[in-house]
């Protein structure tokens, strides 16, 4: 049994710029295990029968083991709006299955000072829980967050979270980047306890596996959400069953009908680097001392903590190739050609038309039209954001960029590895001065990023050619050190792509297939993309190279998809 305390503390004032006593009130907000909630609410479950039930609920294992100690920061504040009095149970469920299972440890708060990027890094994940209102106005606090996310932090919402950051009452939208980050806006519903039927879209995920790939009735205030929600960008788990449920009972509040008849409940995605997990099933108090539900909850907890590996291709993407890919743990796209003038946004674009979801970038590429600027650390945090909204609304993650060399000195070479935090980066490719590179791999430990030795040719980089020139160079590195191969590269220096494979193993990060053909016939990539499923391997990239636009880039890029889709089948039947 908990002893909480009774009293309510209360913050040092906090001006919504960068005044001096931020720090103070970061403080404040690290120090404090718990914040009450908006109104005088308590945080936890005071009601001894309901505490009961949550506590017999609870379930006594999870789903995964923890890769480290986590922490999960709850957040609980709303704004022109009393609270849902599921927040307290919430609170408590979710506190208690971190305790009871080892997963996690929970931080409670209602205070906006733990957004601070200094505060942020202690936890692992966000849970906004059922935070309806306009959380808090400060852009600083606001870019942290984003940022905490992109750069591989977790995000869960439930119910009303959906409502966060816009004026409430009324859901006015107040910062239009939330709703990418957690999936959807809207709060639309009938009644409190509408029944419905909840399909399982996806039986074997390691969220849903719980329900057994059997769907279930319910009752609870089921929201219909709307834009910017969409199966091109989210991976959609749980929908109202249109078939079984009648849509038409109970008393509408706003519009609840779609043309679409896509009613989702729950999904998850990707946010650059980090997880986010949404469901609307949290309206009543008994959600949370449902033993399903709470299994449920905990499963996508450890997904957004980064614990449970699970797939978050958007849905209207999955194709039995591209399933194959995540059984293989492969990742194809597209990077930009050396020298091209192709921008971000239109490789961002054409991604979205081939129905790929990951890109590389590369300096001295462009951002836009409107953005002319390079891609890279100068960007403002404004131009940032635009890129970030770029690909949340492609449904798209920069996952490489190609840089030369790093600069010289120290801060340099920071303001690089800043950039790749900001945009969800997870390997550089680059080919920097062998001296250099002790200090460059304490950045990529630092900021959990890999960087991918380059052959740009033997008389550039003597000291990267070839397959055992890159061995040599990451004799004594960690894992984040590795090579980025590229076939048709190896092809020209004559060396036999297979061998170089063998060669490198589990040093070889990133994969370049200009190789791939471009019309049918037989692929002289195929073997080595299978042998590459022999030992087990999971570059960051495969990357298409080449095309810059054009009526032509289309139709020869799509060949080679197909190309990769077909030895990623065969590859996945031959790992079963």
């Amino acid at each position: 049994m908990f002893n909480f305390p009774r009293t309510r503390r209360e913050p040092p004032p906090v001006s919504e710029g960068n005044g001096t006593n931020l720090l103070r009130c970061v403080l404040w907000g690290l120090a404090l295990v718990m914040s009450w909630g908006a109104g005088g609410a308590e945080p936890f479950v005071r009601n001894s029968e309901d505490l009961a039930r949550i506590e017999q609920a609870i379930p006594r294992q999870a789903p995964a083991r923890p890769a480290r100690a986590r922490r999960l920061l709850i957040f609980t504040l709303n704004v022109g709006y009393g609270g849902h009095p599921s927040i307290a149970h919430a609170n408590q469920a979710f506190t208690l299955m971190g305790q009871k299972t080892g997963a996690f440890e929970t931080v409670v708060s209602a205070d906006p000072a733990v957004f601070a990027r200094q505060s942020l890094k202690q936890f692992d994940a966000v849970f906004f829980n059922n935070t309806v209102g306009n959380c808090f106005t400060n852009r600083q606090w606001r870019q942290d967050l984003a940022e905490f996310v992109m750069g591989g932090g977790g995000l869960m919402g439930v119910h009303g979270t959906t409502v966060a950051f816009t004026r409430w009452p009324g859901a006015i939208e107040d910062w239009p980047e939330f709703g990418f980050l957690i999936g959807a806006r809207g709060a639309n519903h009938k009644d409190s306890d509408e029944h419905v039927w909840i399909r399982v879209e996806e039986p074997d995920h390691p969220v849903t596996r719980v329900f057994g790939g059997a769907g279930f009735d319910y009752r609870d205030e089921f929201f219909r959400v709307h834009e910017p929600y969409s199966r091109n960008r989210l991976r959609v788990l749980l929908t109202i069953d249109t078939v079984k449920t009648d849509v038409t009972q109970g008393a509408p509040r706003g519009d609840c009908m779609r043309a679409d008849n896509d009613y989702a409940l729950a999904w998850i995605g990707s946010y650059g680097r980090g997880r986010i997990f949404y469901c609307t099933m949290a309206h009543n108090p008994r959600d949370f001392w449902d033993p399903k539900l709470l299994e449920f909850y905990l499963a996508a907890a450890q997904f957004a903590l980064g614990d449970l590996p699970a797939p978050t291709t958007p849905s209207a993407r999955l194709t039995a190739a591209v399933r194959a890919q995540e059984r293989l743990g492969w990742r194809l796209g597209t990077a930009p050609r050396a020298g091209g003038k192709f921008t971000l946004f239109e490789a961002i674009d054409q991604a979205a038309q081939l129905g790929l979801s990951h890109l590389g970038g590369a300096s001295g590429q462009p951002v836009s039209l409107e953005i002319p600027k390079e891609l890279g650390p100068r960007l403002t945090e404004s131009e940032c954001e635009a890129v970030r909204l770029k690909l949340a609304g492609a449904g798209a993650r920069l996952v490489t960029y190609h840089l030369p060399d790093f600069p010289a000195d120290d801060a340099g070479r920071r303001q690089w590895f800043e950039f790749g935090r900001k945009m969800g980066i997870e390997t550089f490719i680059s080919e920097p001065d062998p001296q250099a590179l002790g200090r460059l791999e304490q950045l990529c430990n630092e900021y959990d990023v890999k960087l991918a030795l380059h052959d740009c040719g033997a008389k550039a980089a003597p000291h990267y050619a070839g397959p055992d020139g890159f061995l040599e160079a990451c004799r004594g590195r960690g894992a984040r050190i590795g090579a980025a191969g590229s076939l048709a590269d190896w092809r020209r220096a004559g060396i036999d792509p297979l061998r170089a494979l063998q060669t490198l193993a589990d040093r070889l990060l990133t994969v370049e297939l200009s190789g791939l053909p471009g019309e049918s016939g037989a692929d002289p990539a195929e073997a080595f993309l299978l042998q590459i499923q022999r030992l087990g391997l999971h570059p960051t990239l495969f990357a298409l190279v080449g095309a810059e636009g054009g009526p032509e880039s289309l139709p020869t890029l799509t060949r080679r998809i197909q190309s990769f889709n077909a030895a990623s089948l065969k590859a996945a039947a031959a790992q079963r």
